[in-house]
């Protein structure tokens, strides 16, 4: 069985048992997959106690968690993890059964291919990105209505993807003649960004990726996150929120 969510934002609470009761039948060999903004690995000191035991919560359910990364992860300490292989793909272990799957992999989950690229442009930035110890972090903390993050500490340029990922993209889809069964995203296409953003979200690097893999791409399902919808685009592509749907 593989089920799907969208951003979780540190707030896993919807996996208990009272609200996600299917996992009664769950075992290891079956998967919850987080559309992005996991938000578990997160501080910029390290591993919190609160992070800890809710990933230890999550490590101890039935089921394996697997999750592609958003614009609202710690970056860095993603990066600095080990690299290990599974199912055919990279992924970074968060623990033995909390996995986060790298950008531009091809996984083969329950015999269906997977395509996953993580990431995307925050949009939560528009006072900035303010330096560590800029006098108005502590001021414009108390201001609703301040939009800004800080560098190291609630942003990291890594939201969006290098070259290499990309390029790694590209040589893995090629292995596989471009043609998948899913694509999982945190962001999405150019195009399908602005069908859904009526135009408050613009292009970046990431999203003109995406729109390349598209054009070229032969996929039945893409999945995404980001938008804080739960919405059935058209028959091919999907936006998940706070909804947790059973995808196979």
């Amino acid at each position: 069985m593989i089920f799907m969510t969208g951003d979780t934002h540190g707030d896993i609470k919807r996996l208990n048992r009272q609200s996600f009761f299917e996992q009664k039948e769950m075992t290891k060999d079956d998967y919850v997959i987080i559309l992005g903004d996991f938000g578990m690995v997160w501080d910029w000191q390290g591993e919190s106690h609160f992070e800890k035991y809710w990933l230890d919560w999550l490590d101890e359910k039935p089921f394996t968690t697997l999750f592609i990364d958003g614009n609202h992860e710690n970056h860095d300490r993603l990066d600095a993890m080990d690299v290990d292989e599974w199912h055919g793909g990279k992924v970074h272990k968060v623990r033995p059964s909390v996995l986060h799957l790298m950008r531009g992999q091809v996984f083969d989950i329950e015999g269906l291919k997977v395509f996953t690229f993580g990431g995307a442009q925050s949009h939560d930035i528009r006072d900035g990105i303010l330096e560590p110890g800029d006098p108005r972090i502590k001021r414009w903390n108390r201001n609703y209505n301040k939009l800004f993050r800080v560098r190291g500490e609630s942003w990291w340029a890594r939201e969006l993807p290098s070259e290499e990922e990309m390029e790694e993209g590209r040589r893995n889809l090629e292995k596989v003649n471009w043609k998948v069964d899913w694509v999982l995203t945190h962001c999405t296409s150019s195009s399908t960004t602005a069908l859904i953003s009526l135009g408050d979200y613009g292009q970046d690097i990431l999203t003109e990726y995406l729109q390349e893999i598209r054009e070229k791409l032969t996929f039945r399902r893409w999945f995404f996150g980001h938008h804080h919808m739960d919405k059935q685009i058209n028959t091919e592509e999907i936006c998940l929120y706070e909804q947790i749907v059973r995808v196979n």
